[in-house]
């Protein structure tokens, strides 16, 4: 995946999530059972990263995924199933903290010599699961894997001038460039570390049911049955912490047959992607939610077709649109408006610097007041819009979406304009996306969105003038050259305030239009606890944390 952005297949993980907190409740609290409250005010939802250590040992634990993955080899087929399970068994060269920070992991030491050139010195004593040593020929084999432009993590390697072995330990990368984002690329799936001989000796079928894991993780692929289950098993020889839970066996299942195993206890927990799920989940006893951090969002997109062209209109329906509303009717209360287009889950450093920013960014309000609407209108006029000539909203038939559509237009209405909402079948909406085609009959898109990274510059590449993802044709020299700066500005504090300063640039052009930030959310049985809630659990080897409460 790019580090710019990348958007889940269906909805956002963490925007399907929270449509699980507002069939759940909660009111700040990191966790609740159910039958908590459902209108806590979404400004004061308090998103927790970890939820309280285990402290006994399972002997298995039931784990759903919504499906089944296509393959287990990242490279050529990254998705959020595949992910969840293989992140308890294969490690990368950095690590995503559930707290969203980063730090060397299967690198156990990172220095930069130069602004262009990264030297990673390995952990010594891991071993693969078929109990050979890890080796800094395997690491720079699987780095040159990632780096193949077929592959799903070919483009994170744009920037690399060279990759090379220097030691029996040591790596050194030098870069075309300087470039912060390349080491988050390293804790995401750019920095997996296969078994060059097993990769190898599998061929074309690595990845596939009856294949081993090649990884170096706290769990090894113990069995896929494929059409039935995927079981993981405690790795002996890990070089690292003990897990508490001996096995996890993994199915999968939709809507009712998965809100069945998790409410009977037939499964311990999952973590919740499905709205169906979230709906029929509401006031279920023995189980308990926790909310985490995320970088995902609600979005408003606008296109190519042109009805939002004009900044000046797309800043009047930002104004006019009621964040506040949207997360009542649609999500519980439970999403909270947000002014950026990217969740807090994306800030993994300087944390107070980026805080304090979403707070002042303009033309955002939670819910417009007379004076909003009033300066809204004012803009439409400038613009000299035509009334007549309506806005097209797309959007699929599901409840949020349907909720956040109906919402633009009612704006649009406040200030004068006309909305029209176009609706297609869920199984075509990505391709919106995807399609310029798709979306030539449409002015905005109701999106959701995130990015892999916990650094909210993963984002702001998007309205680079030659982005492809830059719809509306946004054009502004200075902010090309800022977003270029910051790319490759190392100094976390002040690639911080770069960021803030694009960040401003792109909320007051309202390239697109933040509606809300959303959590991620961990369904678990009551009786466990342990992994992370945050939107880390797809890189953070989060079966290893899980267990029972009591000792």
């Amino acid at each position: 995946m790019t580090h710019t952005s990348s958007r889940r297949s269906v909805l956002a993980t963490a925007l399907v999530a929270a449509t699980v907190v507002a069939a759940a409740g909660c009111s700040g609290a990191t966790q609740n059972t159910a039958g908590a409250s459902r209108t806590a005010d979404a400004a004061t939802l308090d998103l927790t990263p970890t939820t309280t250590p285990a402290k006994g040992e399972l002997a298995n634990a039931d784990w759903l995924l919504e499906d089944e993955p296509d393959s287990l080899d990242l490279d050529t087929q990254g998705s959020s199933a595949g992910r969840v399970v293989l992140t308890n068994v294969c490690e990368r060269l950095y690590q995503l903290q559930p707290d969203m920070s980063t730090k060397p992991f299967l690198a156990q030491k990172a220095e930069t010599p130069d602004d262009k050139t990264l030297v990673l010195t390995l952990r010594s004593g891991v071993t693969f699961h078929d109990g050979t040593p890890m080796t800094a020929d395997d690491v720079l084999w699987s780095l040159k894997r990632h780096a193949d432009p077929d592959m799903e993590q070919g483009d994170e390697f744009g920037n690399i001038a060279a990759m090379e072995k220097t030691g029996d330990r040591r790596i050194t990368i030098t870069f075309k460039a300087p470039d912060a984002m390349f080491f988050k690329a390293l804790a995401g799936d750019a920095g997996i570390v296969w078994n060059k001989e097993q990769v190898e000796k599998a061929g074309k079928d690595f990845g596939t049911p009856g294949q081993p894991d090649a990884c170096t993780g706290p769990y090894s692929l113990s069995s896929w049955k494929s059409g039935d289950s995927i079981t993981i098993e405690r790795y002996d020889a890990y070089w690292g912490k003990k897990p508490l839970t001996k096995q996890v066996t993994f199915r999968w299942a939709a809507d009712s047959a998965l809100v069945n195993a998790l409410t009977t206890g037939a499964a311990d927990g999952a973590y919740a992607e499905s709205p169906n799920t979230a709906a029929a989940l509401q006031d279920k006893e023995g189980i308990e939610q926790h909310y985490g951090p995320s970088t995902a969002s609600l979005v408003l997109i606008p296109t190519e077709r042109g009805g939002l062209k004009d900044p000046k209109i797309r800043r009047a329906l930002s104004l006019a649109l009621d964040r506040k509303g949207i997360a009542a009717s649609g999500y519980g209360g439970m999403v909270q408006p947000w002014g950026t287009p990217v969740g807090s889950g994306a800030w993994g450093y300087e944390k107070p610097v980026f805080e304090a920013a979403q707070k002042a960014v303009a033309y955002a309000p939670a819910a417009p007041t007379a004076e909003d609407l009033a300066e809204a209108k004012n803009l439409v006029k400038e613009a000299g819009a035509d009334p007549t000539e309506p806005v097209v909203i797309g959007t699929d038939a599901s409840q949020g979406r349907s909720v956040v559509a109906n919402a633009v237009r009612a704006a649009l209405q406040r200030i004068g304009l006309k909305g029209q909402i176009k609706t297609v079948p869920t199984s075509q909406f990505e391709q919106f996306y995807s399609d310029p085609q798709a979306r030539a009959d449409i002015d905005v898109l109701v999106g959701d969105w995130y990015i892999s990274k916990a650094d909210p510059m993963g984002f702001y590449d998007n309205a680079l003038s030659d982005s492809s993802n830059n719809w509306v044709g946004f054009k502004d020299a200075a902010y090309d050259a800022k977003v270029k700066k910051a790319l490759s500005t190392l100094d976390d504090a002040e690639r911080a305030k770069l960021t803030v300063d694009i960040q401003k640039t792109f909320t007051d052009a309202a390239v697109w239009i933040s509606v809300a930030q959303v959590p991620s959310v961990l369904v678990l049985n009551e009786k466990l606890t342990g992994p992370p809630a945050s939107m880390a659990y797809l890189y953070y080897p989060w079966a290893a944390e899980l267990g029972s409460k009591k000792g």
